[in-house]
């Protein structure tokens, strides 16, 4: 009898121990995994950003515009740029002759209000003035001239830079953007982006998780490609190095 019980004992604390152990392990297993899914949802943001939305657009008034934190001012912008390509697009008007249009009903305007005015109140009171500050010219040539700048730094840098791949992508993307200009014209590509910069990041933010899903899924398949592509084509042209040296 005290031989079955010691043996019956030492069965029940075996028996305990891997009940222990196969606990632990599915514990460890279940964190490693969450882990690991919480690492990959951080990865899988798209073109690995770790910030919302509205501070990568700048966090100002226009950052709240394209994200419709103001509706009215949104639908606004949007209803303006809207008329305009319809007025240029549809209605086919020319630039000048809207100007002089526009010119012409302002002024129509500022002449019925003064001699309005000055009949029922027998003074005439001031017409405001339009005046459109020499300062907005300024920083909006600033502006377009540094973008302009860069974009041709970058298109010049890699001309110059010796890498085939960068070069091939970049005229392989001018080449893109040249056919998308045939199909229509300057103002309509201004305007399809416009409504794009006004729709495409309010859904972002809506939908971020599933847009990054589908992003890195199709982002994963132009890879493979490339990477037959650079197997069987891009790794047979010669390297080169056209930089110069660099001066001390």
């Amino acid at each position: 009898m005290p031989e079955g019980i010691k043996a019956e004992g030492l069965l029940n604390n075996l028996v305990e121990t891997l009940a222990d152990n196969v606990s632990k392990q599915k514990s460890v297993s279940f964190f490693e995994e969450e882990k690991s899914s919480s690492a990959n949802d951080q990865f899988n943001r798209l073109f690995g950003r770790q910030k919302p939305v509205h501070h990568i657009l700048g966090g100002g008034k226009s950052a709240d515009v394209l994200l419709w934190r103001n509706k009215k001012i949104s639908a606004g912008v949007l209803a303006g740029a809207t008329a305009i390509w319809v007025l240029f697009e549809w209605l086919n008007y020319n630039f000048l002759p809207l100007v002089c249009f526009a010119l012409v009903l302002g002024m129509i305007a500022q002449f019925v209000w003064s001699n309005a005015s000055g009949l029922i109140n027998r003074s005439p009171s001031k017409v405001p003035r339009l005046v459109v500050p020499a300062e907005l010219f300024v920083n909006v040539a600033k502006s377009v001239g540094a973008e302009v700048n860069r974009a041709l730094g970058f298109l010049q840098d890699v001309a110059c830079g010796g890498n085939i791949k960068q070069f091939v992508i970049v005229v392989a993307s001018l080449w893109i953007t040249a056919i998308v200009g045939c199909w229509c014209n300057f103002l309509s590509v201004l305007y399809i982006g416009f409504v794009a910069a006004h729709t495409l990041p309010v859904l972002y933010e809506r939908y971020d998780n599933q847009v990054d899903g589908f992003v890195y899924n199709v982002l994963g398949q132009l890879q493979h490609q490339y990477r037959k592509l650079d197997y069987g084509v891009l790794s047979k042209f010669p390297k080169g190095n056209l930089k110069g040296k660099k001066h001390e």
